[in-house]
């Protein structure tokens, strides 16, 4: 028994020794952030805010004409012009017109016949051997023929599809023996210039009261996702839509843009911008508060906002500059709670 007893101190030495090495392992622990969630964090930074309105557009000429049939016809000959040069008035397409040009020699000789029957009535009229009467019958319907004849020779010019304008046949489509209609999509050639470029945009109609004309805008196309594209604002429709809830705003383009008729883009319209003032991200923000981070803790700081954009927002105080922000805000954190950081956003 007396052997047993220096064995039994020192297995609870041991244990004892044991329990204080894991404590202080669990305290390191604890200090360092082990029980702590990781957070993303974002630090404080100067930059240019900038308040913007988003809107979509295509690309379009200054100026361009669409050319379609205005009946239902069949086509017989087509310019094969896409992408040349045309001058106002160049045939572009023949439509089938041979039915419009039957009923012409129709009316071309009942006038002939009537005016033969006018002169012929005339000196019948001089002797006394027909009234006025007749005459006058004949002779109305002498001039309701030349009336047909007109009307029918414009129906057959109009078969005849010319350029509106003098400019470049941007599009061309349908082909020889196809049917030309009058539908919306019927279009059969795009006339225009290719220079200079604007962007057909539309605008939410409670964005579009803080749009003012020569306002920088920056856009962004699929085509160009590496490169600067700049537009300024130029004319605003004073009628918007009220089924789309729009106002179209015209966006002008310089002439060295890479753009191309046709493509859309996204296009951010800077209404206010300001330099040199601090940034966080709109994320960061809950409920007018960002959650700081000092010495491994969350620390909710009330601040002061200014401008808006798509994903900053200037901040006018409650933080300073170089100062670790917790990002995303969530509705959990609460004020001195332990986080580990993980390495600040840029």
């Amino acid at each position: 028994m007396e052997m047993k007893e220096p064995a039994i101190r020192l297995r609870k030495f041991l244990v004892l020794v044991a329990a204080l090495t894991a404590a202080a392992a669990a305290y390191a622990w604890y200090e360092t952030g082990g029980f702590a969630s990781q957070v993303a964090s974002v630090e404080v930074r100067r930059g240019t805010a900038a308040e913007i309105v988003y809107a979509t557009g295509v690309v379009e000429p200054v100026r361009w004409a669409k050319v379609m049939s205005l009946q239902r016809k069949r086509i017989v000959d087509l310019c094969d012009c896409e992408g040349k040069t045309v001058q106002a008035g160049d045939v572009l397409a023949r439509l089938d017109d041979s039915q419009e040009r039957a009923a012409l020699a129709e009316f071309v000789a009942r006038r002939d016949r009537l005016a033969g029957d006018v002169a012929r009535i005339q000196g019948l009229v001089k002797l006394n051997a027909t009234p006025q009467t007749t005459l006058d019958q004949t002779t109305t319907q002498l001039r309701e023929y030349e009336a047909r004849i007109d009307a029918q020779k414009e129906r057959i010019d109009d078969l005849v599809l010319r350029a509106p304008m003098s400019g470049t046949v941007l599009r061309q489509d349908g082909e020889v023996g196809e049917i030309a209609g009058t539908g919306a999509n019927d279009v059969m050639f795009w006339v225009g210039q290719p220079k200079p470029l604007r962007i057909v945009s539309d605008v939410n109609e409670e964005d579009v009261p803080r749009v003012r004309q020569g306002q920088k805008v920056l856009l962004r196309a699929e085509g160009f996702r590496n490169r600067e594209l700049l537009a300024n604002v130029g004319e605003i429709t004073p009628k918007g839509d009220p089924a789309t809830k729009t106002f179209r705003v015209y966006l002008n383009l310089s002439d060295n843009t890479p753009l191309m008729i046709g493509m859309s883009v996204e296009a951010n319209i800077v209404t206010q911008e300001k330099q040199n003032v601090l940034l966080l991200p709109t994320e960061s923000l809950r409920e007018g508060a960002v959650f700081v981070i000092v010495g491994g803790l969350l620390h909710k700081r009330k601040v002061t906002t200014g401008l808006r954009g798509a994903r900053m927002i200037e901040i006018l105080d409650g933080v300073k500059e170089g100062e670790l922000v917790a990002t995303p805000a969530k509705a959990s954190w609460s004020e001195g709670t332990r986080v580990r950081t993980a390495p600040p956003s840029p």
